[in-house]
């Protein structure tokens, strides 16, 4: 399967989005509370390691976030470079 036809998922049970590929999962974890979903560590396997999966994850749930109108914090530094250079989710910073 390649990077564009892969599905981010959220998993609500464990608090986190997924993205399989070829058996490989990366993981974006969160908290959420009062409205705000604070990423709190996202990875990504040596396996998918430059192949977007982790920007294609963290771009699926900040979408779910606006679809479901809640803000995002970041703590996880892979997040909070990703907000810095897609300015279009400047809106769910909160």
């Amino acid at each position: 399967m390649d990077i564009d036809s892969a599905v981010v998922r959220h998993n609500a049970e464990k608090s986190r989005y997924e993205l399989e590929i070829d058996g490989h999962l990366a993981l974006a974890e969160y908290v959420l509370r009062d409205g705000v979903m604070t990423f709190t560590h996202t990875e990504s396997p040596p396996a998918l390691a430059g192949k977007g999966a982790a920007s294609k994850l963290v771009h699926g749930a900040l979408l779910w976030a606006r679809e479901h109108g809640l803000k995002v914090r970041a703590t996880c530094s892979f997040v909070v470079a990703y907000l810095k250079r897609h300015k279009e989710f400047a809106d769910l910073q909160g």
